[in-house]
């Protein structure tokens, strides 16, 4: 059973995802959480600090599952590093995270609207991005690349770019798109050559 807390907590963070951080006042979350301002008190100390426990809870549920998905998907780290862009597609059509569907990156929103970089919010956004770059690092090494951490960087990026297209142009086949590309850089820095791109009889 869920405490008072983590009711407010998640309903924080679905009116945040959904409706902004700034324009979502603290009357709605009560409403939406069916709790009293005192039990909120009790709690945070004010809206800000429940922002950041909503984006602690939205990092933890989003690493878990995006890691989560990789992994059963292969054994193969390059395999995982691909399936990441699956995983993104089925978020971006709605097949994750049930309740909240996709509305973009909480996280690419919360830096947006907390602009200086040394908020709380924007420092908690920064973070997230971090571990998953870490993350994706690991991955990389064990994959053979080079450079992990430059083709962790890489697809980083493209991961970003795929949310940023898929939320603002309403196209959830940017998943795909970046995934393709992925498979050419994961191939180049292992030192491979794609196999769409080899030439007959060539060796990668």
């Amino acid at each position: 059973m869920q405490s008072r807390r983590d009711e407010l907590v998640d309903a924080a963070l679905r009116l945040f995802y959904t409706g902004g951080f700034n324009a979502t006042g603290i009357d709605k979350i009560l409403a939406e959480a069916g709790v009293a301002k005192m039990t909120l008190y009790k709690h945070f100390r004010s809206k800000d600090e429940l922002i950041l426990a909503a984006l602690q809870r939205r990092d933890e549920q989003f690493r878990g599952w995006l890691t989560g998905e990789m992994e059963k998907a292969s054994p193969d780290p390059r395999e995982r590093l691909l399936a990441m862009f699956d995983a993104l597609e089925d978020w971006f059509r709605g097949r994750a995270f049930k309740g909240l569907g996709f509305s973009g990156c909480a996280f690419i929103h919360a830096a947006g609207e907390f602009g200086a970089q040394d908020h709380p919010a924007h420092r908690a956004a920064a973070e997230h991005k971090r571990l998953i770059v870490a993350y994706l690092g690991r991955l990389c090494a064990q994959a053979g690349a080079r450079d992990p951490e430059q083709l962790a960087e890489q697809l980083a990026l493209l991961k970003e770019g795929a949310i940023v297209t898929a939320h603002v142009r309403g196209m959830p086949e940017a998943a795909g798109i970046a995934k393709k590309m992925a498979g050419i850089m994961i191939a180049a820095a292992i030192g491979e050559r794609p196999a769409a791109t080899a030439e007959p009889g060539g060796h990668g």
